[in-house]
C-alpha cells in the first residue's frame, strides 16, 4: 500500500527520527513501557512493565518509557509523578529520555493534514448520544463532507479482513468495517486520539515490539490498519493476561486498584515475575532482580490466556 505521507512532511519528522536513529543504532528489538497517567500505577502496570523490560533485554534489545499524556482532562493529579517515581523505585533502566505525548501534539496534527490531503479521514459531527447503543459505527458522516472545525476527525476502513499472530494469544483477525466501522482519531474537543498517538510515536521511537495488557487487544487491529495507511513497519505483539481481583474486575484506575508502594519494590517485583510464570528469583535490590530475571526469561512459561485470577488483592 502506498504510503499517504508526503516527501514534505516526513522531513518534518527528521530530527525526531535522526535522534531515535543515532541513539538506538537501528535496533532489532526496541519495546515500550506506555502508561497513561490517569492513575496511579497498580500491580497491573507493573506486570506490564517487567514482561517489557525483560523481554526487551532478553533479546538484547532496547527499552523506552512513554507517558501517553493527550487525555489532558482525565490526568489525575500527580500520576505522572508516580510514574515517574515506580521507575526509579523498581530501578528500570529506560534507554532513551521519557516523552511525554502532550508536547507531541504538532506531530500527530502533522499526520491528521496528510490523512486529510489524502482523504482518508472526515469529519463527523454524530455525538454519543446520537449513535445511542451501537458500537458499530455506519459511516453516517462519510459522505456529508463537513467542514473539520469542532467536529470528530473519523478514519475512513475498509471491507478487508486484517490479521495479526499474537505471541501469546494467538492468531487474530477482525473485519473492522463489520465489527467496528470507522473510528475516531480525534475528538470534537481536540483530543487527540490513543490509537494515532500510539502509532505515530511507534513508529518515530522505531518501536518494533509491543508487549502490552490483554485489554488492548482489540486496539491493535485499528493500530495496524492505520499503520497501514501510513507505510510504517510491521510491529511484533505480545498480549499478557490481566490480573484480576477477588471481584474478578480487571486490576484498574476504574476499580480503584491499589498504587504501588514504592517502599515495597522488591516484593512487589518478585510476585510480578512469579505471577508472569518466570523462576523465582532472589529477594534483592531490584536492579539485581531484574538482571536475574532477565536471564531467566521464558515466554513460553508466561500463562496462557486472558487473565489471571486472584493474582493481587
Amino acid at each position: 500500500m502506498t504510503s499517504v505521507l508526503s516527501h514534505e512532511a516526513k522531513h518534518s519528522f527528521a530530527l525526531a527520527q535522526c535522534q531515535s536513529d543515532a541513539l538506538l543504532n537501528r535496533c532489532s528489538y526496541v519495546g515500550r513501557f506506555a502508561p497513561s497517567p490517569t492513575g496511579p500505577l497498580h500491580f497491573g502496570s507493573l506486570l506490564t512493565a517487567v514482561a517489557s523490560y525483560c523481554d526487551a533485554k532478553a533479546n538484547h534489545g532496547k527499552w523506552l518509557v512513554r507517558i501517553e499524556d493527550t487525555d489532558i482532562p482525565r490526568i489525575y493529579p500527580n500520576s505522572e509523578t508516580h510514574i515517574l517515581s515506580c521507575i526509579d523505585a523498581f530501578q528500570f533502566e529506560p534507554d532513551a529520555e521519557i516523552i511525554f505525548q502532550k508536547d507531541r501534539l504538532e506531530i500527530y496534527e502533522e499526520v491528521l493534514e496528510q490523512l486529510k490531503q489524502a482523504q482518508l479521514i472526515y469529519a463527523c459531527q454524530c455525538t454519543r448520544k446520537m449513535l445511542g447503543s451501537n458500537h458499530i459505527y455506519a459511516g453516517t458522516c462519510r459522505n456529508q463532507h463537513l467542514h473539520f472545525e469542532q467536529q470528530a476527525i473519523r478514519l475512513k476502513v475498509s471491507n478487508q479482513m486484517i490479521c495479526f499472530e499474537d505471541r501469546l494469544q494467538a492468531q487474530q483477525c477482525s473485519n473492522l468495517q463489520n465489527d467496528l466501522g470507522d473510528f475516531v482519531l480525534k475528538r470534537r474537543d481536540d483530543i487527540i486520539s490513543y490509537q494515532l498517538a500510539v502509532v505515530v510515536d511507534d513508529y518515530l521511537q522505531k518501536i518494533t515490539h509491543v508487549v502490552r495488557g490483554a485489554d488492548l487487544l482489540d486496539n491493535t487491529v485499528r493500530q495496524i490498519w492505520l499503520g497501514l495507511l501510513l507505510d510504517y513497519p510491521k510491529l511484533t505483539y505480545m498480549h499478557l493476561p490481566l490480573a484480576m481481583n477477588a471481584q474478578g474486575q480487571k486490576l484498574s484506575k476504574q476499580n480503584l486498584a491499589q498504587a504501588l508502594d514504592i517502599n515495597k519494590a522488591s516484593e512487589l517485583l518478585s510476585a510480578a515475575i512469579l505471577a508472569l510464570g518466570q523462576p523465582m528469583v532472589e529477594l534483592d535490590q531490584p536492579r539485581i532482580m531484574l538482571q536475574q530475571a532477565i536471564q531467566q526469561w521464558d515466554v513460553e512459561r508466561i500463562p496462557k490466556g486472558i487473565y489471571l485470577n486472584d493474582i493481587y488483592q
